[in-house]
């Protein structure tokens, strides 16, 4: 019998754009003699929608509540420890076998998704509630790198009551810097700062996204990426990628906007030493922050040689040109069998964590 998939997608995010495109590209390649895939998207104001076609990705490139008012809306709920697809129009309720979020950003890859989730009682796709906070926290992320051993770029973290000065952060972290929050993607609020004035105004539009920024110094090298699947400990790495910029650094309008902004080089242009430093890097760096299904990991390769991660991406882009299924494909994984594995995966965690006791007698 096939299993029932909700895709999830949309959301409360900054990236709400480039996930409907994500999971419109899921839809088309997912095995459809293994699964049936029901559309819950989620609207820009929090509104849970369940479509009954795909034309919705044709006529909704965003979800916006004032132009949904003839969709069905829907909440998950759990009934006697099963989860269900509940209609607020008529109350009448679907089943479902599993999640599949493909939201990226704040509200879908930072934990508070995967916790309904879990109290729902639901397999998913992708990391637990504390991989997916941690890793999506950069903050924390670098703590716990650190903390394990593994060597990433120098930082410090800014607030907007305690902002400390042009001249400290350079004298910390050299010039030019990053300027980035600590909670989003998608380069999302991302500058380089080569000056004082840069600092003082961009810093500004950082704060928009999240209460804390970070500033990291400037990496002079190559970017190069790695996936990374599998449950925690038997998790394994693609091939790495590469990633060159044709902008001044990766920003939103070199990832989703401008067709020539960057070329991706798969396999990376690196030495077979390289790829495999960083295969075994990325693995260790999913293990240490607790992750499970899926993440991609970047990295720099300094010129001196030197390699550093920067920073993991709990639910990594599935558009057209995502690095993360590209970098499989070249590994030897076909997009559809990717998806396949990613649900198998989840019901394994599901059917792992089921064996847990809940009471103590």
């Amino acid at each position: 019998m096939k299993k029932k998939i909700s895709l999830i997608f949309g959301g409360r995010s900054a990236e709400h754009e480039v996930s409907v495109i994500s999971a419109k590209n899921i839809l088309n390649a997912i095995n459809t003699s293994l699964f049936d895939v029901q559309l819950l998207g989620i609207s820009k104001e929090g509104t849970w929608y369940h479509f009954s076609s795909p034309e919705v990705f044709q006529k909704y490139p965003s979800l916006n509540d004032a132009e949904l008012g003839a969709e069905t809306a829907v909440t998950l709920l759990s009934i006697a420890g099963k989860p269900y697809i509940y209609s607020l129009k008529d109350g009448s309720k679907q089943t479902v076998d599993c999640a599949f979020p493909i939201i990226h950003g704040t509200m879908g890859e930072d934990g508070t998704l995967q916790g309904l989730f879990k109290v729902v009682q639901i397999p998913f796709v992708g990391c637990d509630v504390l991989a997916s906070a941690v890793g999506m926290d950069k903050e924390y992320t670098k703590r716990l790198m650190t903390d394990a051993g593994i060597k990433n770029s120098k930082y410090m973290i800014l607030r907007p009551g305690s902002l400390q000065p042009y001249a400290e952060v350079v004298k910390h972290l050299g010039t030019p810097f990053f300027i980035k929050p600590a909670n989003a993607g998608s380069s999302v609020g991302v500058h380089k700062i080569k000056s004082e004035s840069d600092y003082t105004s961009k810093i500004k539009d950082s704060f928009l996204y999240d209460h804390k920024v970070l500033a990291e110094e400037f990496n002079d090298g190559a970017e190069i990426e790695c996936s990374v699947l599998g449950l925690n400990q038997s998790a394994k790495a693609s091939l790495p990628g590469q990633l060159v910029v044709n902008h001044e650094f990766y920003s939103y309008e070199a990832k989703y906007i401008d067709a020539n902004g960057a070329e991706i080089v798969i396999p990376a242009r690196i030495t077979e030493a390289q790829t495999e430093q960083i295969r075994t890097l990325a693995v260790k760096t999913f293990k240490t922050l607790g992750c499970d299904g899926l993440a991609r990991v970047d990295f720099f390769l300094n010129k001196n040689g030197e390699i550093l991660v920067n920073e993991i991406n709990t639910l990594p882009g599935f558009t057209q040109i995502s690095m993360y299924p590209k970098m499989w494909e070249a590994t030897g994984m076909k997009y559809t069998d990717l998806i396949t594995e990613l649900i198998n995966l989840a019901f394994a965690k599901f059917d792992s964590d089921k064996k847990l006791k809940l009471d103590f007698k």
